[in-house]
């Protein structure tokens, strides 16, 4: 199915420089998210899923090292992060000392719920912004750029977020080349009259993808995967290292209501 990965062939400047698509296909209202993960790639990275429990929303993430680098949970509320330029730190606010994503992913089921929890517990990433998207078609970047939370809403039907600050683009990473190319081709998506599928949306990054290179002293780095999310029909698919055999596909209403915990290592 997942055949986006073969259209890459650029390399980005930075070495790990993600990606992030929110769409919402205007015709039907289906709502599709897209990301790719740019690290080393021998990190041990793996799919975690937790049930809900009375106080806890049954959710899946990924990443490594017991920390979750994006996902999605049972109620539709989707997040993810990309690293940005280092901003100074804000007053009475610091960066997490727990597993983020997975508090979010537990405890919120909007976007306005998971902007309420950072505000609460008065957390303030200095390198990295973050995406929230849920069910209802609401998404938001968030950013903390000159001591104040910026806050940047989808406008239309689209939401992308790369490595540079949406506050303030001169702070690096800007142009983004990537950026550019998934907007052209969702424009190209919908210009072309035919109906728009997980599938079509995961191709708008077929030029955001970054092929394995040798970066630091013989060390490999890459997209280390590319998840692809029907949020409206709660569908998952993950490409690992750009293959299109590795690929973990999973109906989420099935894994969610799920009483057992489970861990999916990423394999070549």
């Amino acid at each position: 199915m997942l055949l986006v990965i073969l259209g890459f062939t650029m390399m980005s400047k930075s070495s790990f420089a993600c990606s992030v698509l929110y769409y919402i296909d205007s015709k039907t209202g289906k709502i599709y998210a897209v990301n790719n993960e740019d690290y080393w790639y021998d990190v041990k990275a793996y799919i975690q899923i937790e049930p809900n429990s009375e106080n806890e929303h049954a959710r899946l993430w990924y990443g490594w090292k017991d920390f979750a680098q994006g996902g999605v949970n049972e109620k539709g509320f989707f997040f993810d992060a990309a690293v940005t330029p280092e901003q100074m730190k804000i007053e009475g606010y610091g960066n997490p000392k727990n597993n983020l994503g997975n508090e979010l992913l537990a405890k919120c089921s909007t976007v306005f719920e998971a902007l309420a929890l950072l505000e609460k517990e008065k957390i303030a990433l200095n390198k990295s912004h973050m995406m929230f998207g849920d069910k209802t078609g609401k998404a938001v970047i968030i950013e903390w750029v000159n001591g104040e939370r910026k806050l940047h809403w989808i406008e239309g039907n689209k939401l992308i977020m790369t490595n540079y600050l949406l506050s303030e683009p001169e702070a690096g990473n800007y142009p983004c080349y990537r950026y550019e190319s998934i907007e052209k081709r969702i424009e190209e998506m919908e210009d072309s009259d035919e109906d728009i599928s997980l599938l079509k949306v995961g191709n708008t990054f077929g030029s955001a993808a970054q092929a394995p290179r040798e970066l630091k002293k013989g060390r490999i780095g890459g997209t280390v995967y590319t998840s692809f999310i029907d949020i409206t029909n709660s569908k998952f698919f993950l490409s690992y290292k750009l293959s299109n055999q590795n690929v973990v596909k999973l109906d989420l209403t099935t894994e969610f209501s799920s009483p057992k915990r489970r861990k999916i290592k990423l394999k070549d």
